[in-house]
């Protein structure tokens, strides 16, 4: 009876300190949430405040702009009344048959040809002036586009135990080679691939968003993607290649091509040059996979929204965890720098001081 009534206690404290997590866990993601909002306000503020002053400096050039061309109209009408009161004059005379009064009447008194002034072609917007305004809001929006992005970087790491023997890790983790010379003497795991010249990262995505650049632009064909753990490593048959079955997803470049593979199924992309650089998102929960050209983040395809026809299904339901994915095909001859590739690096200072 002791023993029980104080598993009881231990039960009950124990309930009590998960309780608390639980009220502590809420009140940090009310904080959360808040301070998210107050960035975003804050944001929102500013951009506000630079629209309404762009706007108003619009709207100013327009009333200078238009109290000018006011002002010319007035001078235009009045030289036009005077015209037409010449014509009226003259043609009055006219009808008198007063032909040797008209013969009297001197040309210059009728002489009221008005020249218009070179100033008024430059009476208008400042069209150079809203064309550079406009580029720069271009460049402001997109920049904006890509640092939201870039909020969701995630740290890869290659993950050594799960590259193909012939592939080199550098010392950080993020750079990796193809060096096809043989080399007995490197231990081997048994989570390596054996044949297929792949690689996995770190670490798995089992939830939420996650973003990632790669580096590609010293590789001549490559695949990058995401795949799932229980991706084959063994063989060289469509189980342990990307992209060519059910359990990965990937963006491949090869023979000049640019293509999306998943089960075994690809869409060539329309563009005939490769990324030098790849930016991978993920979002775990709403099974989207997306592939980016990471240096101005064109979206170069979606999974999630991709063609039915091609892929089977356009949405995913992510069952296992996943993981970066990476692969070397065929190694350059004779070539004094391996095919190599790099996980660019996303830290928040870097993000913001862009």
């Amino acid at each position: 009876m002791e023993e029980l009534e104080k598993e009881s206690s231990r039960t009950e404290a124990h309930m009590a300190s998960l309780k608390k997590r639980q009220a502590n866990l809420s009140t940090t993601a009310e904080r959360m949430e808040q301070q998210v909002r107050e960035r975003f306000e804050a944001m929102r503020v500013a951009l506000e405040k630079e629209q309404k002053a762009v706007l108003d400096s619009l709207e100013q050039e327009h009333r200078e702009n238009s109290s000018k061309l006011t002002r010319l109209l007035h001078d235009w009408n009045q030289h036009l009344k005077l015209v037409r009161k010449h014509i009226g004059t003259v043609r009055t005379l006219q009808e008198r048959g007063s032909e040797g009064q008209l013969k009297q009447v001197s040309p210059d008194d009728f002489s009221c040809r008005k020249k218009q002034d070179a100033a008024e072609l430059n009476i208008r917007l400042n069209d150079e002036k809203f064309q550079k305004l406009m580029k720069i809001l271009g460049k402001i929006s997109k920049d904006l586009q890509v640092q939201l992005q870039k909020k969701n970087s995630t740290e890869v790491m290659i993950d050594r135990t799960a590259s193909h023997k012939h592939i080199r890790v550098t010392s950080n983790g993020r750079g990796f080679y193809i060096w096809p010379a043989d080399d007995s003497s490197s231990p081997s795991h048994p989570l390596q691939f054996d044949q297929t010249c792949c690689a996995l990262g770190s670490p798995a995505i089992s939830s939420g968003q996650s973003y990632w650049e790669v580096n590609v632009h010293c590789c001549p064909s490559w695949a990058v993607g995401v795949a799932y753990g229980s991706l084959s490593r063994k063989g060289q048959d469509k189980r342990t290649k990307l992209g060519r079955n059910r359990i990965s997803w990937c963006l491949e470049f090869r023979d000049e091509r640019l293509s999306a593979w998943h089960n075994d199924r690809h869409l060539v992309l329309p563009t005939k040059t490769a990324p030098d650089k790849v930016g991978v998102f993920v979002n775990y929960h709403k099974g989207r996979i997306a592939f980016y050209d990471a240096d101005t983040m064109r979206m170069l395809l979606d999974f999630s929204t991709s063609c039915t026809t091609v892929f089977e299904r356009a949405h995913h339901q992510f069952t296992e965890p996943m993981f970066p994915a990476f692969r070397f095909f065929k190694a350059r001859e004779r070539h004094a720098v391996p095919d190599h590739m790099e996980i660019c690096e996303l830290g928040i200072e870097r993000i913001v001081l862009q």
